[in-house]
């Protein structure tokens, strides 16, 4: 894969602020993946009977893509930013109209930024934002989109057990509740997705080196 087929957030976003469209569709795909992995942690299961992710990303994007006038970031990490608020702001809206007890769970905003890269889940932490150079930022809010496609890319168990436990910060015990399995078979399940992630991480951080 060319660097071209992997285009810089910040680079799409200034072509598309520049009046080019097709500069501002490729934005909006290129985030797809990461804004479905958000809503999906953003819906808890009490919620997914009721809300379907799908629907949430539709409305949020469609929102985004609508508003993008209103937008005055100038950059990748602030681009994310601005559609995790709107697809945020849009899970609290429907937990609200459909009430339920936990419904506080959606309150919290959830980022991958450290939350869901291979790193921070294997006990590494992330370097701290203000230690990194402008460059090292880019290549940290280009990685959340490499994550979230290769979440992406997962089985639905392998992605659910990421989700629950790294995104929603869950701890096993409810993990293993919400999934209907044992605490050592979730803990099982979760190391062997963490492994599956990495290998399609690596996989693409060679692919876009190419």
């Amino acid at each position: 894969m060319s660097t071209d087929s992997r285009p810089s957030i910040t680079g799409l976003l200034q072509q598309a602020r520049s009046g080019d469209r097709q500069a501002l569709d490729r934005l909006f795909a290129a985030c797809r993946s990461y804004a479905m992995i958000l809503a999906q942690a953003q819906v808890g299961s009490w919620m997914q009977a009721k809300v379907d992710p799908s629907d949430l990303v539709q409305q949020s994007m469609l929102e985004a893509y609508r508003a993008f006038d209103s937008f005055h970031g100038q950059t990748g990490a602030e681009w994310l930013a601005w559609l995790r608020r709107i697809l945020h702001r849009n899970a609290i809206d429907q937990a609200r109209h459909f009430g339920g007890a936990e419904k506080r769970q959606v309150g919290r905003e959830i980022s991958l930024e450290g939350a869901a890269t291979i790193d921070d889940a294997m006990g590494v932490p992330e370097p701290a934002a203000d230690s990194l150079t402008p460059s090292e930022q880019l290549l940290v809010h280009e990685r959340e989109l490499m994550v979230a496609e290769a979440l992406a890319r997962l089985s639905a168990d392998y992605r659910e057990v990421i989700l629950l436990r790294n995104l929603r910060g869950l701890s096993f015990q409810e993990v293993a509740r919400q999934m209907n399995r044992s605490r050592p078979a979730v803990q099982m399940l979760w190391m062997r997705a963490l492994r599956q992630l990495q290998t399609l991480l690596t996989q693409s951080m060679c692919d876009s080196s190419v």
